[in-house]
């Protein structure tokens, strides 16, 4: 599986997970960095195949009506300091990957994840 990271997250946790062998790109990897546009991020996650894990709502928004994009882990920790961040995806990454393979939107907030039925 391949993610893209959007802006809202630390540029760390891309790092963090890249790091640990999983194929990441950050929007900071992409010409326009933080300024890649919603739409283009859209499009990134159609023609290569990515998950996009995001804070912004935008991106349910599209997922539910449009279906696209396919897959999204949508992160509703609220204010969090990144170490925490980092620590609650390094806890529990292996299982978002699992439950991607039954569901196409999955929830992380700071206690629980929950994969949303198709």
């Amino acid at each position: 599986m391949k993610f893209l990271i959007d802006a809202n997250l630390p540029f760390r946790l891309a790092r963090s997970l890249t790091d640990k062998g999983y194929d990441i790109i950050h929007t900071d990897d992409l010409p326009n960095k933080d300024k890649t546009k919603d739409s283009e991020i859209r499009k990134i996650s159609i023609d290569q195949n990515r998950i996009i894990i995001t804070k912004d709502t935008d991106f349910l928004d599209s997922h539910l009506i449009q279906g696209i994009p396919s897959k999204l882990l949508l992160v509703t920790t609220g204010n969090i300091v990144n170490n925490l961040l980092i620590e609650l995806f390094d806890k529990h990454f292996s299982i978002i990957i699992d439950l991607f393979d039954a569901y196409d939107l999955i929830e992380l907030d700071n206690e629980q994840i929950i994969g949303h039925e198709k």
